[in-house]
């Protein structure tokens, strides 16, 4: 797996979404200095064409879900003995954050959850197993183009073309057999056992994101026992890039409130 640590003190996790890398994290490092960050790219996504989970010898024969994801960010954790760690996850990366709180709820001091979700609707998961059978049959392509339309608010489509040709060349650089399998891993996914979770909770979500709402956002924040939600505006669903300065700020001050 593709992994770059940084910086010292206690250590927070980052887990990037579907079709995101390492580099979905970049604009937060600025305001991150004094703790270790971890970016690590997810089995089949990015880098991490050749990561563990993806063998065929593997009980799963390298088919990838929930389950697996979570194996290979505790297997990074393992690997650079963190006994305990903040983890944020981003729109997939939420869901996954939310499975490591409450099955290892010991090593995690908080979780924070831009472009948060539980777990998606059925037609959300018709959509991205159809999004699967086009990765593989056509490529990324067309894909990357359309999801940078809708999952970035109008005001960040007009303003940031900076953040629009990160989140093409994200989605567009991705392995294709890669992207399929994870599209079928968020599209079979469900939701944690949020009665497990104790850890303080922070949710961070556009004002104008389509793809995970915020009237999601809110009834997901209802289901743990001590959560923060913030909203950003005129934001789709990549706040770290639409709204950098505001993400860093409310990450920061977020963490820095864990006791």
């Amino acid at each position: 797996m593709a992994v770059d640590v940084r910086g010292e003190g206690d250590a927070i996790v980052f887990i990037h979404g579907l079709g995101g890398t390492i580099n979905a994290w970049t604009p937060l490092l600025p305001a991150l200095a004094r703790w270790r960050c971890v970016r690590l790219e997810l089995p089949g996504a990015g880098r991490s064409t050749r990561a563990y989970a993806l063998g065929e010898a593997t009980p799963h024969r390298g088919q990838l879900s929930v389950a697996t994801h979570v194996e290979a960010v505790l297997r990074v954790c393992e690997s650079l003995a963190l006994a305990s760690a903040h983890f944020v996850g981003h729109s997939f990366g939420s869901i996954i954050a939310q499975h490591i709180a409450a099955q290892v709820p010991q090593r995690v001091k908080s979780i924070a959850l831009f472009g948060a979700t539980a777990e998606l609707p059925a037609q959300a998961r018709e959509n991205l197993r159809t999004r699967a059978r086009l990765a593989r049959e056509q490529g990324v392509f067309e894909i990357a183009e359309a999801i940078s339309n809708v999952s970035l608010s109008a005001s960040s489509r007009e303003q940031l073309p900076v953040a629009v040709g990160y989140v093409r060349e994200s989605i567009g650089g991705q392995d294709p057999e890669g992207l399929a399998r994870n599209c079928i891993a968020l599209a079979e996914a469900n939701k944690a056992r949020h009665e497990l979770i104790g850890c303080p909770v922070l949710i961070v979500n556009g004002d104008e994101d389509a793809i995970t709402p915020l009237a999601s956002a809110r009834d997901l924040a209802r289901q743990f026992k001590q959560c923060r939600v913030e909203v950003l505006g005129r934001c789709g669903h990549w706040p770290m890039l639409e709204r950098p300065l505001e993400s860093q700020r409310v990450l920061r001050d977020f963490i820095q409130s864990v006791r």
